[in-house]
């Protein structure tokens, strides 16, 4: 095992699955990449709008964007800490397209990922990228738990 790409969206699940990815990491001597997704800004040309006429849209996307990269940063330097040459990559897009994509593109030998455990319902509404990793990647995915809310 060579490269191990680590999924995380800053919610509750992503400091348990860095932690087992770094543990690995250590354990197999790998690379590891932290790869983030932001999901695209909605798109209203549909019903004949221009970006121009929703400017406070555009605002709240670069300010996660902003906020996005600085957390990045933030996990990529404690990763470091045990994981010297480990990196970061953020993209924008469907979170299971792009990560799909990354696997490709970077050799992954392995995938981990956080599973919120919202339940059947909100899967078949908003989808799961584990879920989605697990039936569609060509590489294993290791799936963490989140932990549970206090």
């Amino acid at each position: 095992m060579k490269n191990i790409i680590v999924a995380v969206d800053f919610s509750n699940a992503t400091p348990g699955v860095t932690q087992i990815a770094v543990d690995l990491a250590k354990a197999f001597g790998a690379n590891l990449e932290l790869f983030h997704v932001i999901e695209p800004e909605p798109s209203y040309t549909a019903y004949g709008f221009t970006p121009d006429e929703f400017p406070a849209m555009y605002a709240f996307q670069e300010e996660a964007r902003r906020r996005a990269a600085e957390k990045l940063e933030e996990l990529l330097t404690k990763v470091r800490a045990d994981v010297p040459k480990a990196t970061s990559k953020m993209t924008e897009g469907s979170p299971l397209r792009s990560l799909l994509e990354r696997v490709k593109e970077s050799s992954a030998d392995l995938v981990v990922l956080g599973s919120h455990g919202h339940g059947a319902i909100a899967a078949l509404l908003i989808g799961s990228v584990a879920e989605g990793m697990v039936r569609k990647s060509t590489v294993p995915t290791l799936i963490v738990p989140a932990a549970p809310e206090s």
